[in-house]
């Protein structure tokens, strides 16, 4: 049973015993729950915190926790007719719903028995929780942990950014940096400092979801450029800036989200050759560098490392590698730009909190957190392996190629295969995957799927939740 569905069963029981009690009477203690119901002194905190957020008990420190005075469930609210909401609601840029639902889809947690090979997060058994839980309770004792932080970022953590993108002595220096929430938090402030609503914006095809659904909110408009095991098409790329005229384009050069493509050499150079020829940016979402497999080879650097002249836009987030709930990442720019998206982010969101800050420089620092990525390469090296075994094994041409890193596999499905069927066929056999559909700004030139062995529990399950795709895709075929 998973942590989830044991706080929620754990919460059940307790809430109709309590409910027999008395007021103010004493609940059993922690240790006496623990042995009782059989399960861990988490699970029982958790339930007890579900029961106090319903008011049905108080905890009292260094006493123990009680029934509450007074409890009594609040009446059902009425609602009204909210009919009027969908003509106010249509005179904006469309339903934020739709836009927003590929990136929902990464983001809902399966049921117990399926296998989750969807997710764009690590799963929870690869995070530190201990270097997590020492990072925070570390930060939380600073001095001035809790007063507003200077709004480009904390110094401490910008310089170290700085370093981790450009390289000590690099082109790239604390006052270059802007802390941001995340790598979306990121990606939105961005793509609306950049590019002004209405106009394109180059992106990659296909690309993350998330990149579309945040230029469709910003009223951008998406060029598609093709790639392939190389990359982006660079000959594409400046006919498309030819064309369009557009000012940005976002691209992901390592591992590139979903097809794992690593930018080659040559490539690199005419990207910054061709943006800058263009007078454009060049937004580099680099997402994945901390997701490198331990046989993978050397890294190239990232593009801003070799970047003078201020063309590229660099973002860098650790919520990846460290934990969805670690809402912090990095922009890194030269000259008016940083200013654009500092102001950007000060009137959408002022400044990311200090605490959590705090807590990332903490984690960052410790001895702990190199050896905690070598664990994590290791990991998803093994994941990866299985994985590959496993569809040249039970699904032949599925998989053309695939490079070492990152946390995901490209699918190309048989031709006359839905997608959409075909996920829905995998799910009725117990395992989440992606439908290639949403990964393309227009129409897709063939059938996909994306596969996360990442956020597998283990090699074995990630074995196993191909085994079950074959059977859902052999049902289609019968």
């Amino acid at each position: 049973m998973n942590e989830r569905s044991s706080v929620a069963e754990l919460a059940e029981s307790l809430r109709r015993e309590v409910e027999c009690y008395p007021e103010g009477r004493k609940l059993s203690s922690s240790r006496a729950l623990v042995e009782r119901h059989q399960v861990s002194p988490v699970t029982v905190s958790r339930a007890i915190a579900v029961l106090a957020a319903e008011g049905l008990v108080v905890s009292r420190p260094g006493a123990g926790v009680f029934r509450a005075a007074h409890f009594a469930a609040a009446p059902s609210a009425r609602t009204g007719d909210l009919s009027w909401q969908e003509v106010a609601l249509s005179a904006g840029s469309g339903p934020r719903d739709l836009l927003a639902a590929p990136v929902m889809a990464t983001l809902n947690v399966p049921p117990p028995d399926v296998i989750d090979l969807n997710s764009g997060y690590p799963h929870a058994g690869l995070l530190p929780e201990r270097l997590l839980a020492g990072a925070l309770a570390r930060a939380g004792r600073r001095p001035g942990a809790w007063d507003r932080p200077p709004a480009d970022g904390l110094t401490e953590l910008r310089g170290w950014f700085a370093r981790d993108i450009g390289g000590t002595g690099g082109p790239i220096g604390a006052g270059d940096v802007l802390i941001t929430a995340g790598g979306q938090g990121g990606l939105t402030v961005a793509v609306r400092a950049l590019a002004a609503p209405g106009t394109p914006v180059l992106v990659e095809s296909p690309t993350y979801p998330g990149i579309l659904a945040v230029l469709h909110a910003a009223g951008l408009r998406p060029v598609p450029v093709p790639v392939d095991a190389d990359g982006v098409r660079t000959d594409l790329l400046a006919d498309a800036f030819a064309a369009s005229r557009a000012r940005l384009f976002v691209c992901q050069p390592l591992f590139q989200n979903p097809t794992g493509a690593v930018l080659s050499p040559e490539r690199r150079t005419e990207v910054l050759r061709i943006a800058r020829a263009a007078g454009a940016f060049v937004l580099e979402d680099d997402f994945a560098r901390l997701l490198v497999h331990t046989d993978a080879p050397a890294l190239p650097r990232p593009l801003a490392a070799d970047d003078q002249d201020g063309v590229v836009v660099h973002l860098r987030s650790l919520t990846k590698a460290a934990s969805p709930n670690l809402r912090v990442g990095a922009l890194t720019a030269h000259g008016p730009a940083l200013a654009r998206l500092r102001a950007t982010q000060v009137v959408d969101s002022f400044f990311v909190p200090r605490p959590l800050q705090e807590a990332t420089l903490e984690l960052v620092s410790d001895p702990g957190w190199p050896r905690h990525l070598r664990t994590l390469g290791a990991e998803l090296q093994d994941r990866r392996t299985a994985a590959v075994a496993a569809l040249h094994r039970e699904l032949p041409g599925f998989l053309d190629d695939y490079r070492p890193g990152g946390y995901h596999l490209w699918l190309r499905l048989p031709d006359g295969t839905d997608d959409a069927v075909l996920t829905a066929a995998a799910l009725r056999t117990g395992v989440l995957v992606t439908p290639g559909r949403p990964y393309h700004p227009a129409e897709p030139p063939a059938a996909h799927l994306r596969l996360s062995y990442a956020a597998a529990e283990s090699a074995t399950q990630a074995t196993e939740g191909i085994h079950r795709l074959r059977r859902a895709y052999e049902s289609l075929a019968s």
